[in-house]
């Protein structure tokens, strides 16, 4: 199942019923979750999350975007904030399962159909942008909705993508797109005296003027207080805590202090993990630490498949390879264990049904061993990347990071080591069932075994690409050694298993 992630911004903070109205329209739209509704008077602004299928994140964000325009005049709305439409912006986010592709793709049809059925002009933006000069928002949205009224139609260079070109009479225009995670971060400054000190300061964090360039900052006057306000379209590149680090440090400069910031809706975990990783100063955490995701994950039953294929896709380092060959040979096991089922129980195979028994147990229990390795090898990597950040001054650094180094390397070695025996005894089972289970399963009991041999390699070439890493490399030549010897053994059986398969297929 594909998941995105939409959040519709409405020019609408002050009248309740209306942005509850539009949050109603969204939910009633099948398997539409609406997860948070945040709305400042003082922007008069609102913004809806809602997570969504594929299928249906279109006809979500439309029944909002059309509730929007049957309730919001824009030539009635004053706020902080700029804004160009009824429904300023509509971003799709990519979550479990979908790509950033995916959300070009929802952009687009969302943007064509309003375009042709609400007759609002539509500019496709940030990822979605048909044209560089529209990949920046705050481009697309100069001179608000008063000044794209007098330019619309006028200037073909504000032409929209999709719809009318000229000005929706009240609803105005609207920006579609698709981007990576947005962090909507606010930073308080005290009374509104220090409103220039908070344009000061936006000016020198955004980007477009030098700053971080990741980050998009304006300085405003919210409730009698001068705000810096941010959002950080990349949190990977610009953490939060950096754009806070420099808001402080330039406001006490200019003789200001921080006397509060906040997050508009909601927020990725890690954005909070890595901040508390800095200001604490944690060695070597990693989220597994935290009690809740373990709750989680155990009451869940785990991570789903599509969120380990995201995880794997993702530009992280970890889940890799060595993650993947534990994944396929749990993967491995699980068929192995099906075959047995399947022939457990049948008067035909009754010679056979103890054994299968048997085989059905061990295959259990491999999967659930092969599972906790897909989180064991990212652990090991992860301690062999804390290993080499390690100083290397002065010599007795140097010493110490050279035997932890090693140490990390051989227990990175080890773990993929353990996937690789693992693998043979579920191609051993594998080769079982193809023998002696059900035969109109013997299909599945070849892809157990062509799976769990290509685990015992993938597995092994981790062994081998960590031996190879060691200073000294005798000292892991024994698992090198073991993990040859596994995959030939793997692969003999796998061999022997398909030659079975190939039988019967052959009649």
């Amino acid at each position: 199942m594909k998941l995105v992630e939409c959040v519709p911004n409405f020019s609408e903070g002050r009248r309740p019923e209306v942005v509850n109205a539009i949050r109603d329209a969204i939910a009633a739209v099948e398997d539409v979750s609406v997860l948070d509704v945040s709305s400042d008077a003082s922007h008069n602004r609102s913004v809806i999350t809602f997570v969504a299928r594929i299928e249906t994140a279109v006809d979500a964000a439309f029944a909002g975007i059309k509730a929007a325009a049957e309730r919001i005049d824009l030539c009635k709305h004053t706020g902080k904030h700029p804004r160009i439409g009824a429904t300023d912006v509509v971003p799709f986010i990519p979550l479990e399962g979908s790509t950033m592709e995916d959300c070009i793709a929802l952009a687009r049809t969302l943007g064509e159909r309003v375009g042709r059925e609400l007759k609002i002009p539509v500019y496709l933006y940030e990822r979605a942008a048909t044209t560089p000069a529209r990949e920046n928002l705050a481009d697309v949205r100069r001179g608000e909705f008063e000044g794209l009224r007098e330019e619309l139609g006028r200037n073909p260079a504000r032409n929209p993508d999709f719809g009318p070109s000229k000005i929706h009479p009240t609803c105005g225009a609207i920006a579609i797109g698709a981007r990576p995670f947005l962090v909507a971060y606010n930073v308080y400054l005290g009374p509104a005296s220090n409103l220039q000190i908070a344009k000061n300061i936006a000016k020198g964090v955004r980007g477009s003027s030098g700053g971080f360039k990741y980050v998009k900052g304006l300085g405003l006057e919210v409730d009698g207080q001068a705000q810096v306000s941010m959002n950080l379209v990349d949190t990977e590149k610009t953490p939060l805590h950096n754009a806070f680090d420099f808001v402080k440090l330039r406001a006490e400069a200019e003789g200001a202090q921080v006397t509060w910031s906040e997050i508009v809706g909601l927020v990725p975990e890690k954005v909070l993990f890595d901040t508390a990783v800095s200001h604490l100063q944690l060695r070597q955490f990693t989220p597994a630490q935290v009690l809740e995701r373990q709750v989680r994950e155990v009451v869940s039953g785990g991570e789903s498949v599509s969120g380990f294929l995201a995880s794997v896709a993702s530009s992280n380092p970890v889940p890799g390879g060595g993650s993947v060959a534990a994944h396929a040979g749990a993967l491995a096991a699980a068929l192995a264990q099906m075959v047995a089922g399947l022939t457990i129980g049948k008067k035909k195979y009754a010679a056979v049904d103890s054994e299968m028994k048997e085989a059905e147990l061990k295959a259990v229990s491999l999967g659930n061993q092969l599972a906790t390795l897909v989180k064991r090898d990212a652990e090991a990597y992860a301690l062999v990347s804390e290993a080499y950040k390690l100083p290397k001054e002065p010599a007795e650094a140097a010493a110490r990071r050279s035997e932890t180094v090693t140490n990390a390397l051989l227990k990175a070695a080890e773990v993929p080591l353990e996937t690789a025996r693992a693998a043979v005894e579920v191609a051993q089972l594998a080769a079982l069932v193809a023998e002696k289970g059900n035969t109109n399963a013997v299909t599945d009991a070849g892809v157990a075994a062509l799976l769990a041999a290509a685990a015992a390699k993938g597995a092994a070439y981790n062994v081998l690409v960590n031996v190879q890493a060691l200073e000294d490399k005798s000292k892991g030549q024994w698992l090198a050694r073991e993990a040859q010897e596994l995959v030939k053994k793997a692969g003999e059986l796998a061999e022997r298993a398909t030659s079975i398969v190939e039988r019967a297929l052959s009649g």
